[in-house]
C-alpha cells in the first residue's frame, strides 16, 4: 500500500502548488483589467501624459530629450522634409499611434500629431 511518506511528500507538493498559484492567478487578474495607455512607467507618467509634456514644450529646448528618454527604442522613422533649420525627421511611435516631427539642428520637436504622418504641412515645422 502507501507509505506514510509518500502520502507526506504528495501532502507537501500539493499545497505548495496551491499556495503559489493563487498568487499567480491575482496577478494575472488585475493586469489584465489595466490597459497600456493607463499604466504609468518609472516617472508616475502615463504615455498619454509624456505625449501632451512634449506637444506643450514643443519648440523648446529639451522637448526631444524628453520625447528620446520616454520613448526609447520605440520610435520609427517614417519621413524626411524640410522645417525646423533645414529637414525635420518624423518619428512615429506605433504603440500610441502619435508621430513626432524632429529638428536636428536644435534638437527640438516641431510637432506633434495623433496617427501616422508621413509629412506634415509646412506651417507645423517652421
Amino acid at each position: 500500500m502507501f507509505k506514510p511518506a509518500s502520502v507526506l511528500t504528495i501532502v507537501t507538493l500539493a499545497s505548495i502548488f496551491a499556495v503559489f498559484d493563487v498568487p499567480a492567478k491575482i496577478v494575472n487578474s488585475n493586469s489584465a483589467t489595466v490597459s497600456a495607455q493607463e499604466t504609468k512607467d518609472v516617472t508616475g507618467m502615463t504615455p498619454q501624459q509624456h505625449i501632451d509634456m512634449i506637444t506643450k514644450n514643443k519648440g523648446q529646448f529639451g522637448s526631444a530629450d524628453a520625447m528620446r528618454r520616454f520613448f526609447f527604442g520605440a520610435l520609427e522613422p517614417i519621413g524626411i522634409q524640410p522645417g525646423g533649420a533645414g529637414m525635420v525627421v518624423n518619428l512615429y511611435n506605433k504603440t500610441n499611434n502619435v508621430t513626432f516631427s524632429y529638428c536636428s539642428t536644435f534638437d527640438v520637436v516641431v510637432a506633434v500629431k495623433k496617427g501616422k504622418v508621413a509629412k506634415f504641412s509646412p506651417e507645423e515645422v517652421k
